[in-house]
């Protein structure tokens, strides 16, 4: 198979869809990788690393697309590379279509067969391409906040830790899955006094005994999170409901109740965000205000460390990327039903069913492409 992979062009994404390891592994079952030059630079590999490995430079995005069997990426296509896209071609890559219907429509005109890596599930229900982004993301967040909390940012003014004689930050993290668990490490390293909620009592359970009480657990309610916000320097929003837009967990009313300055980081903004006031912003203009609250909505995180976050997707994404093209894309999500729950798009019709639900759109399970 011809596995192309275009340099990321949204705005401060240096990561990079293939890693030279990965090339490797696919050149030595008898793959052809096309690589568009500098695509790997922003994570520090060189186009000297990708041909070391049996790889080929292309020279521009238009020429990975064109000559590409499967596109491999890590964002979202940009409108610009969805005209590069045709029909039959194989996209494998982050989509986040439930929030993006002009993405999703352009999808599905194209007739590309597009198979989402935050779909994808393993035997245990996780998401195994999802997980390692939401571990670096998760990590981030209380790093990124720490900073917005910062008075020359327009935050409190408040340091995580404080210092002897004066209280550590408030942190009240939404959602306890790996977002969730991984900012809760890095917070509680900084010193803060760090809530997590929950609506799943074994895993706040879970993190009780994992954390050994330098947590305090709470069972997610409405009720409770309007309390709790009033209180809160920074809430972390780590909420994800697979493949469907985020629900909105605070609104634009319940900002006025919650402290001039206090942060919100939205790690859930791929989705849609899981604040009512959250919008999608870059690590180039990270934050903003509403009434009076600093919301951190960069929706790639990750980015920011590139060089980890694509050695840590490449090492998740290789299995399935090497099933794909040793199998072709039928056989190999025949076989792989976890990799079938990837399956978003087929030739015009719509493979997502939370996505179809989310924009009011007609969908089909995978199992019915597969039958037809």
């Amino acid at each position: 198979m011809k596995i192309g992979c275009p340099k990321e062009i949204k705005p401060q994404e240096f990561r990079v869809g293939l890693t030279p390891a990965a090339t490797a592994e696919a050149v030595l079952r008898g793959h052809e990788v096309i690589i568009e030059t500098e695509a790997g630079t922003g994570s520090g590999f060189t186009d000297e690393d990708y041909i070391a490995v049996g790889a080929r430079i292309a020279g521009t995005a238009r020429d990975v697309f064109e000559q590409a069997e499967m596109i491999v990426k890590v964002k979202e296509p940009q409108p610009i590379e969805r005209k590069m896209l045709r029909e039959g071609q194989l996209l494998f890559t982050y989509l986040h279509l439930a929030p993006d219907r002009a993405q999703t429509e352009d999808l599905l005109a194209s007739g590309v067969i597009s198979i989402a890596y935050e779909t994808v599930t393993d035997s245990r229900g996780g998401l195994p391409l999802l997980a390692p982004m939401s571990e670096v993301a998760g990590r981030l967040a209380p790093q990124v906040g720490s900073w917005a909390l910062q008075k020359a940012n327009g935050g409190r003014g408040v340091l995580m830790g404080g210092v002897p004689g004066v209280r550590p930050a408030n942190v009240l993290i939404i959602g306890g899955g790996v977002v969730g668990a991984a900012a809760a490490r890095v917070a509680v390293g900084m010193g803060a006094n760090v809530t997590v909620m929950d609506r799943s009592v074994p895993r706040l359970s879970y993190l009780d005994d994992v954390f050994m009480g330098k947590l305090t657990t709470q069972y997610a309610n409405a009720a409770t999170t309007a309390e709790l916000i009033q209180t809160a320097d920074m809430v972390i929003g780590a909420v994800l409901v697979p493949g469907a837009a985020a629900p909105k967990l605070i609104t634009r009313e319940q900002l006025s109740t919650m402290h001039p300055g206090a942060v919100l980081v939205d790690v859930a903004i791929d989705q849609g965000g899981c604040f009512e006031t959250s919008r999608a912003t870059t690590h180039q203009d990270p934050i903003y205000e509403v009434e009076g609250v600093v919301h951190y909505c960069v929706a790639n995180m990750p980015g920011a460390v590139a060089r980890t976050s694509t050695q840590a997707l490449g090492n998740a994404t290789q299995p399935f990327l090497l099933a794909l093209a040793d199998k072709g894309w039928r056989q190999a999500i025949t076989d792989d039903p976890h990799l079938r729950a990837g399956l978003s798009t087929h030739q015009g019709k719509l493979t997502s069913l939370p996505v179809g639900e989310a924009l009011g759109i007609d969908a089909i399970p995978a199992d019915q492409i597969l039958a037809g």
